[in-house]
């Protein structure tokens, strides 16, 4: 049996890999796959590829890329969702600010600096017209710290995944004053440096099954139910993402896909401007 160290964030992008093992598809290849959980998200995986501590693991593409440009430890192998993330802006349900313009000049959580939801609130700002310089932002790890720091008055605005954050929306805890869509497509499979060239062919392997589970899923008449009950999230709410969400239809990814995250980092000073979408790509070290 070849181990396989996979992380990926506690959501529900990431059912069809808990689905496969499930089924025992791993084992019937020959993998004893060891999924880890991360709720910090795309960061906390980050320094674990470096650490040798994971093989492999799901990040969002924007934190895949500036993880690779800060130090790398890892490449992009492929794709994993076609479609963007999907991003509420929230606010405290108590907070005097009531729509997107009026958030300029509010205080930043996020996770991590080069984190998504670091990135988006640059992104957004910069759309918007906004100084990017002026914005404050406040460190807090993950969306348990991003409660924390509303029920503390310690922060004004928050950029999370929509879905995952509509029960707290929904209990009253978060108020959503706007929605971002992300202009480029929200995960990707990365591979550590230290993964042997045992390990790759495995997860070649793994990879094609899991994102046929992912197409069974999307077309299971029965998957909002399994969704929302697995993920504690209303099965009209999950309806709605699964129409907004896209697996990738198989293995692989094109520079081209990561063009529009690495310009958009490098336009604003969180990875060097001259870095190369071909740099992040695993193929491209070979």
């Amino acid at each position: 049996m070849i181990t396989l160290r996979v992380g990926g964030v506690p959501e529900h992008f990431n059912l069809p890999w808990h689905l496969t093992i499930e089924q025992g598809e791993p084992t019937r290849l020959g993998i004893d796959l060891r999924w880890q959980d991360y709720p910090d998200g795309s960061g906390a995986m980050a320094a674990a590829l470096r650490a040798g501590e994971l093989d492999a693991a799901l990040l969002l593409t924007e934190g895949a890329v500036a993880g690779i440009a800060a130090g790398g430890g890892f490449k992009v192998e492929s794709l994993y969702t076609d479609s963007p993330l999907i991003w509420g802006i929230h606010v405290p349900a108590s907070s005097p600010l009531r729509t997107v313009g009026e958030i300029r000049g509010a205080r930043y959580a996020i996770s991590r600096r080069g984190s998504g939801s670091h990135l988006m609130a640059f992104v957004h700002a910069r759309q918007q017209g906004w100084p990017l310089a002026a914005l404050d932002l406040v460190i807090l790890r993950n969306l348990a710290g991003a409660i924390e720091a509303f029920s503390a008055g310690a922060a004004d605005v928050f950029f999370w995944e929509k879905f995952m954050t509509k029960p707290l929306v929904d209990s009253g805890q978060f108020r959503r004053v706007g929605e971002f869509v992300a202009p480029w497509p929200a995960f990707v499979l990365c591979l550590a440096d230290t993964a042997s060239a045992v390990q790759r062919a495995a997860l070649a392997r793994l990879m094609p099954v899991v994102l046929a589970q992912a197409a069974v899923l999307a077309r299971l008449p029965a998957a909002a139910d399994l969704i929302g009950q697995r993920y504690s999230l209303d099965p009209r709410d999950v309806t709605e993402w699964l129409r907004a969400t896209r697996w990738s239809r198989g293995p692989g990814i094109a520079a081209a896909d990561l063009r529009p995250v690495t310009t958009a980092l490098g336009e604003l000073g969180l990875i060097d401007r001259g870095f190369a979408p071909e740099q992040a790509l695993l193929i491209a070290a070979e």
